[in-house]
């Protein structure tokens, strides 16, 4: 695999663009379809056979470092790129050509979600089991963040989608309500003020749910540790992550879920690390998160750095702050200089 930096003449800005050239043999035959599969979940776009481009960023670069590898030792042949194209296309059309695939992308979304809300108000039509419509939402929820997170360029259709998404989460909700459900969310000002107690020994689940309070419930909140498995609550106090306490595992949800959905978190960002958090904590592989393992090992280090749970609560906060920023701002810094032309990092190690 080669790496090469395009030449930009006297007065040419900085190049905006990463490419990906690729040469791949007739067999196995699964590699073509892995690597396109591979190519379409970053978001990159093709510009021609074998040639496909995302915009120059740290975070592009590695997300091709890491295609061309798999290619490279299926036994293909791989170029990257970061390029200024001197003529056609121009980068106006290049952001258009993004666009226009992700717009493609919601418009399908737009349909699946349409025809959800219009089951609740056509008559005779057949409504799906409550369980049955969340993991529905669920589905298309995660696919929307899916494809928010490679929407470099701003597409249309995106909003609609977005408001479509949360119409569809605050109907369930409702829904539990009227049928008398016990309604166990409270509004932020109710949770103000308050000392949340766990359980001692803080690890990934207590750390992010410490997190998600912090930083979305009340930045002043106070925590206490517990030695018991199900502590008694003072006045005053809320219990996470404990036998019988207010915010814990509910069904397939770890506490930190259970804290999204009561507080109706509807951020892609948050619900990405909610993904991450799940796969750690339960241990079933639901999300599949090829991150989790790395996020794990942080954690470790943490847990094994500091004995004291609030030291590691600190230490946790700021980890998941940029966790949380990584999500929220996707297209991030351009690549520096230096990293340019440099040699694509060792696969993953899996254990």
């Amino acid at each position: 695999m080669d790496t090469v930096n395009c030449y930009s003449p006297p007065g040419m800005s900085e190049p905006r663009w990463h490419l990906l050239i690729h040469q791949l043999p007739a067999k196995p035959l699964y590699l073509r379809a892995r690597i396109r599969q591979r190519l379409a979940k970053i978001g990159a776009i093709s510009l021609k056979s074998s040639v496909y481009v995302l915009p120059c960023t740290a975070e592009s670069l590695e997300d091709f470092q890491w295609i061309a590898e798999e290619a490279v030792a299926g036994g293909g042949e791989v170029h990257l790129c970061a390029a200024t194209f001197c003529d056609r296309p121009s980068d106006e059309e290049i952001e258009e050509k993004f666009r226009q695939e992700r717009a493609a992308d919601f418009a399908a979304l737009s349909v699946q979600l349409r025809e959800l809300l219009r089951q609740r108000h056509q008559p005779g039509a057949v409504v799906p089991q409550e369980e049955q419509r969340l993991a529905q939402v669920r589905r298309l929820r995660k696919r929307y963040d899916e494809v928010a997170a490679i929407d470099f360029f701003g597409a249309p259709g995106r909003a609609e989608v977005e408001s479509f998404v949360r119409r569809l989460e605050e109907r369930l909700q409702s829904d539990r309500r009227g049928r008398g459900g016990r309604d166990r969310s409270r509004g932020l000002s109710d949770l103000s003020g308050r000392v949340w107690v766990t359980r001692k020994g803080v690890h990934v689940d207590r750390i992010a749910s410490a997190w998600l309070v912090r930083r979305f419930v009340d930045p002043t909140a106070r925590f206490r540790f517990a030695d018991s498995q199900s502590p008694e609550a003072a006045p005053g106090e809320l219990r996470f992550d404990t036998v019988g306490g207010e915010f814990t595992h509910d069904g397939d949800h770890c506490t930190f879920e259970t804290l999204v959905e009561r507080l109706t978190l509807h951020d892609p960002a948050v619900s990405q690390i909610a993904e991450i958090v799940h796969d750690i904590d339960l241990k079933d592989g639901k999300f599949g998160r090829t991150d989790a393992p790395g996020i794990l090992q942080l954690l470790n280090g943490i847990v094994l750095a500091h004995p004291e749970d609030l030291d590691r609560l600190d230490r946790g906060f700021a980890l998941f702050d940029d966790l949380y920023e990584s999500f929220r701002r996707r297209t991030p810094l351009p690549v520096p200089q230096a990293a340019r032309g440099r040699k694509p990092k060792q696969p993953r190690r899996t254990s």
